[in-house]
């Protein structure tokens, strides 16, 4: 086993067989194995959406449980590392986004359980309204985390309030979404293709992946051409990106401080200043 640099939650190793065969582990206390029931099982519903889209590989797991005192998540061994993949990802994303629209079963936005966006539980359930949801599954829980810190953002209650009327507008549709789609949980694999793993899965409008890949550095251009090409994002979808990425911000100003409260505080000014329109 060789450990692998890159995870700021669970350990993660590279482990080579005496016959050839590679396999990636994550590892963590025991307790917390809940964080890794959660990647697995958004890991098998992406798989089973992914099913016949040629060229996107999503890592099924292995084996999931507690060893000791650990637990451990053992997945496919993933050769990224190719650079010419990355319009065909957006295609792809497209392909999956619309194939699952048609599969919804009809229970609202949301998911089955409560699961985690980084080490965050992620609250779900299910609503019929996206706008109502994205308030009060998404923006209100991070708010109110953010208060009991210490840090109240100004003009928070009003935000959601609004959020609901501004969603309302451009039709959204439960799309089966990654949920946590930054450059480092998606990559080009080496010999053709990519993938997409380390998802916080939820039924939700498929543009919260699209703005989401646009946070943190950003895919490259090409992934959004490639995606727009497959299936056009409905009119709007630009003025909705920072409402979108400011859950993750929030996020982000829990888990690690720093300057995102400040990057969050800013964001909801702009709206509330210019809101967006659905």
């Amino acid at each position: 086993m060789q450990p692998l640099a890159g995870g700021c939650i669970h350990k993660a190793w590279r482990l080579q067989g005496q016959g050839g065969q590679r396999l990636f582990i994550k590892t963590n206390q025991a307790s917390a194995l809940p964080l890794l029931q959660a990647e697995a099982e958004g890991l098998v519903a992406l798989a089973g959406m992914a099913a016949g889209i040629d060229q996107l590989t999503v890592p099924t797991p292995l084996a999931l449980g507690r060893v000791g005192d650990w637990s451990v998540l053992v997945l496919p061994w993933l050769a990224l590392g190719g650079d010419q993949g990355w319009r065909q990802l957006g295609s792809s994303l497209a392909r999956l986004h619309r194939q699952s629209q048609l599969a919804h079963g009809g229970q609202g936005f949301g998911w089955q359980a409560d699961n985690y966006i980084g080490s965050t539980i992620q609250l779900n359930g299910w609503l019929p309204d996206w706008g109502e949801f994205f308030a009060q599954r998404r923006l209100a829980p991070q708010l109110a985390l953010l208060e009991r810190s210490g840090r109240s953002m100004p003009g928070a209650e009003r935000l959601l309030a609004l959020v609901p009327q501004w969603l309302a507008g451009h039709g959204a549709l439960p799309s089966l979404v990654h949920g946590d789609l930054w450059s480092g949980n998606a990559g080009v694999l080496i010999g053709g293709g990519a993938s997409i793993f380390d998802p916080a899965c939820h039924w939700a409008d498929r543009e919260v992946d699209l703005a989401m890949a646009q946070l943190f550095g950003g895919f490259p251009q090409a992934f959004f051409s490639g995606y727009q090409q497959q299936w056009p994002l409905p009119p709007g979808a630009a003025a909705r990106v920072p409402l979108y990425n400011l859950y993750h911000l929030l996020n982000h100003a829990n888990l690690f401080g720093g300057g995102y409260a400040g990057q969050a505080e800013a964001v909801i000014r702009s709206l509330l200043a210019r809101p967006p329109l659905g």
